[in-house]
């Protein structure tokens, strides 16, 4: 963790560079320049956009620890950007996705619920003095935490830091190992997105209704396209921020009123905000593609959804400390294997059930990065798959305390 104050320090200027950062991303990935051409052939700009804040902040230029832009972009942001992200979906060609992608999200959420004591096992058979901890500091309690963040969220990750009392210095700890090696991984799913069809080869997988999706969608914006006037941009930010208010308004009553009444329904993340508000402002997309407001698409509704969601990208790319790896290595290894056992169950399950590597990516990034990074994973792919994201996240949340409390008392068994 970062302990010395970054260089910029005042997120007005933070803001402005993660903007110039999108903007040389996006302004060089359309260049016709044979050196840019074949740069992004193998760097995906996605990747960029998130890599080069991560690098910025590892480097105390800037902190995504202490910055607030975040928590604006995920609150305020994120909500709009799923708005308007599924303001012309295909709700019925979603529907016909088939159950490879339900099969997928659940043998990654088996990944993260057995991966943590099968990484303490083998850890601590090379360190056996990680079971030094006693009481709060006994490392299973910590990565009780972790299985909470990589099923469901941080809803779940306070749940399990409850559950189980972690210290506040192991838990602290356990954030740095969270953050990192999720994002990490995040990383890799940005690079590979970019070519999914060298691993469906391998896999044999039909990626059919997945195409299809995405061709109905690009023919239907093309049916639409115009050149968007001040009042269309206007009505299209106007719908995307609307709904994310009343998204706010909303869960900022049905939050509290399950907390007070009904805490029992708290181990489905039902009194939490986020929650709530990530779920009406998807159900309000959903909604709108009822509805005439449908045809904003052909003034570039998904495009500006889009530029939101980039702006996520980078403040998400962040909070990722790359120094942090040296505070505690034996907690990193944990980690990776961890994260490692989790890909291995993924691509084993993919390749038996010959499912596309889109479920793969969006099946795992909707148990470890949630509602905040699925959509960006998944609309890495294609913009109009991000909702497959969101929609897949929503389960994490049902299944992160369950999950993640077994995890728990797993690892707790391998401690001893």
């Amino acid at each position: 963790m970062q302990e010395s104050s970054p260089l910029i320090s005042n997120d007005a200027v933070v803001f402005g560079l993660l903007m110039t950062i999108l903007a040389l991303v996006f302004s060089t990935s359309s260049s016709k320049s044979p050196f840019w051409v074949k740069f992004y052939r193998i760097v995906p700009s996605v990747l960029l956009c998130y890599f080069i804040p991560a690098l910025f902040n590892s480097f105390g230029i800037i902190s995504g620890e202490s910055s607030g832009l975040y928590k604006v972009a995920s609150r305020y942001l994120l909500p709009a950007s799923l708005v308007l992200l599924t303001l012309s979906i295909d709700f019925k060609g979603i529907l016909k996705l088939g159950p490879k992608a339900l099969v997928m999200f659940v043998a990654g959420t088996i990944g993260i619920v057995l991966g943590g004591p099968f990484a303490l096992l083998v850890v601590s058979g090379i360190y056996p003095e990680i079971f030094n901890g006693v009481g709060p500091d006994e490392v299973w309690r910590g990565l009780s935490t972790i299985a909470g963040s990589w099923i469901g969220g941080g809803a779940n990750q306070t749940a399990m830091l409850e559950v189980f009392g972690a210290s506040p210095s192991l838990f602290s700890q356990m954030i740095a190992v969270d953050v990192l090696v999720a994002n990490l991984w995040m990383a890799v799913l940005l690079f590979w997105a970019a070519k999914p069809g060298k691993i469906d080869i391998i896999f044999k997988a039909d990626s059919s209704a997945i195409i299809e999706l995405q061709h109905k969608v690009e023919k239907y914006r093309a049916g639409i396209l115009k050149i968007p006037t001040l009042s269309d941009t206007m009505l299209i930010l106007g719908i995307g921020f609307s709904i994310t208010g009343f998204s706010h308004w909303i869960a900022d009553i049905v939050a509290p009123f399950i907390g007070e009444n009904y805490p029992q329904l708290s181990q489905y993340s039902l009194d939490s905000t986020f929650f709530w508000i990530v779920v009406i402002a998807t159900t309000g997309g959903l909604m709108m593609s009822f509805t005439k407001a449908r045809e904003l698409e052909g003034a570039g509704a998904s495009r500006l959804g889009s530029v939101l969601l980039y702006v996520l990208v980078a403040t998400i790319g962040m909070q990722m400390d790359l120094m942090a790896i040296f505070d505690n290595p034996i907690l990193f290894l944990i980690g990776i294997i961890w994260i490692l056992f989790h890909i291995t169950i993924m691509l084993v399950v993919a390749f038996l059930i010959k499912a596309p590597f889109f479920y793969v990516a969006v099946g795992s990034q909707a148990n470890i990065g949630g509602a905040a990074s699925a959509p960006i994973v998944a609309s890495a792919f294609n913009p109009s798959l991000a909702p497959v994201g969101v929609l897949m996240a929503v389960l994490g949340y049902a299944l992160g305390t369950y999950g993640a409390y077994l995890s728990g008392l797993l690892m707790q068994w391998v401690h001893g």
